[in-house]
């Protein structure tokens, strides 16, 4: 992820948590004590938001040292210890909320998008995320869902050129709409793929007639005239399935062949992984192995 991203998001999430200060810590607790907590897993998923929780220790003390023993995109089980972190007490109780919505938030998401990726084992078919993200979070949930095995959509507006059913009707047609957005792109220079929406079997006959796309999104589309759109496409253009699917009838979908499946709710319909960060004294072996950041 973009430093510039990383500073700017943890300034800002900081400034709104801490303000003039942390007056609960700053009352008691010494300003020079040292002091080491442990990130407690409490329910089976798997882990996202290590890298992020570091750089935020390490903003508000950069002599912590974080001794870790899962990283991001390992499964972990109740009982099982993410991470040690060892510096300043008051760093460590300002960062705590921050590091623990953060990684609540994203290993949910990733334990989401695993459940799903593990649904599609054996297939051709790939899980994509949206933008229906939380805003200003956005690298953040994107990391989570390549951390669950999943993989990213365009990011923002600026990355792609998918032309939606609001688009079309704006621009008056497909063949309008294809062909402004061809012109745009050669004028721009700018190498920017193109997707267009689908809503019935008469729009993929449409888009194969003009041509000129990379891939065609198949939304709220039935299984049958998923598996019908899939065989007249025939290879030439990548496919997604978008809309209406869920975990029950995703590999009904995936079975008709399309490249991907986008699944908004990844982002937006998740349940936090239950994590907890608690003080405590321990020995550097306690625990095993470690990945050790000074």
């Amino acid at each position: 992820m973009p430093t510039d991203y990383f500073d700017e998001f943890i300034d800002n999430a900081l400034k709104e948590d801490i303000g003039d200060g942390d007056h609960t810590s700053m009352a008691c607790i010494p300003e020079d004590a040292k002091g080491k907590a442990q990130l407690l897993i409490k329910e089976p998923g798997i882990l996202a938001g290590v890298v992020v929780a570091k750089r935020i220790f390490r903003k508000l003390d950069p002599g912590v040292r974080i001794d870790i023993f899962f990283n991001d995109g390992d499964r972990v089980k109740p009982s099982d210890i993410a991470f040690v972190v060892e510096g300043k007490v008051r760093a460590l109780l300002e960062a705590e909320r921050l590091v623990l919505n953060i990684m609540q938030r994203m290993s949910g998401i990733a334990t989401i998008t695993n459940q799903y990726v593990k649904a599609l084992e054996g297939m051709k078919t790939r899980i994509l995320d949206t933008r229906k993200t939380t805003p200003c979070m956005r690298l953040l949930e994107k990391a989570a869902v390549k951390a669950g095995g999943g993989e990213n959509h365009r990011f923002g507006l600026y990355d792609m050129i998918l032309i939606k059913d609001n688009h079309i009707d704006f621009a008056g047609s497909i063949p309008n709409a294809i062909e402004r957005a061809r012109k745009y792109i050669e004028d721009l220079g700018k190498p920017l793929r193109i997707e267009i929406e689908a809503r019935d079997l008469n729009d993929v006959e449409t888009i194969l007639d003009i041509g000129n796309v990379d891939r065609i999104m198949l939304d709220n589309f039935s299984v049958e005239d998923t598996h019908i759109a899939v065989k007249m496409i025939n290879g030439k253009y990548e496919t997604e399935s978008s809309g209406g699917i869920q975990f029950e009838n995703i590999r009904n979908y995936a079975a008709c062949g399309v490249d991907y499946i986008s699944i908004g709710s990844l982002t937006h319909k998740f349940k936090s992984l239950d994590l907890s960060l608690k003080a405590l004294n321990y020995k550097p072996d306690e625990f095993g192995p470690t990945h050790t950041y000074l």
